[in-house]
């Protein structure tokens, strides 16, 4: 709030350089901001009595905005990448795939191993899941299971992630 949207009978007011000018009404912080040329800038509405500050209220917006996109920078967004195998995997594909996540991995994002089958390959699920168990085992130095294997549909998977 701002100006003359603020309606507290009372308010802790701050000045322009951070002193504390002590709890006043709010029409003598108004009168106070007025003459100094700044705004009157709700800062903390929960408190009791709520504190207002007298600045620039462009400024505060600004600095606001930027210190926001700065904190975004610095954030890291993790995805979940997909490795899809099929239970009559040859060991040299498997290796490539294996490459592939650890890759991503390494990167910092998530990996989820999918083990798909078709036709009569429905038929042998229990037999292919030790392959997962493989996947998970050659990237344990660098990931952990996050989610274990679990069936679904038509196909079985599993999420690893890095590890802390």
């Amino acid at each position: 709030m701002i100006n003359e949207q603020i309606r507290d009978r009372e308010v802790r007011l701050i000045g322009e350089n951070g002193e504390q000018l002590g709890v006043m009404s709010s029409r003598e912080a108004m009168k106070l901001a007025q003459e100094a040329e700044l705004d009157l800038v709700k800062i903390a509405p929960t408190a009791k009595p709520p504190v207002c500050k007298i600045i620039d209220y462009g400024k505060f917006k600004y600095e606001q905005t930027r210190r926001d996109k700065e904190a975004k920078k610095k954030q890291k967004t993790v995805e979940l990448k997909e490795v899809r195998l099929s239970p009559n995997i040859e060991a040299n594909d498997l290796n490539t795939k294996m490459t592939n996540a650890r890759k991503f991995i390494s990167k910092g994002n998530k990996v989820k191993i999918t083990l798909r089958f078709r036709g009569r390959e429905m038929a042998h699920m229990n037999q292919s899941r030790h392959i997962l168990d493989d996947f998970a085992k050659a990237l344990e130095d660098i990931a952990v299971v996050e989610k274990p294997s679990k069936l679904e549909g038509r196909s079985i998977s599993m999420v690893l992630t890095e590890k802390r």
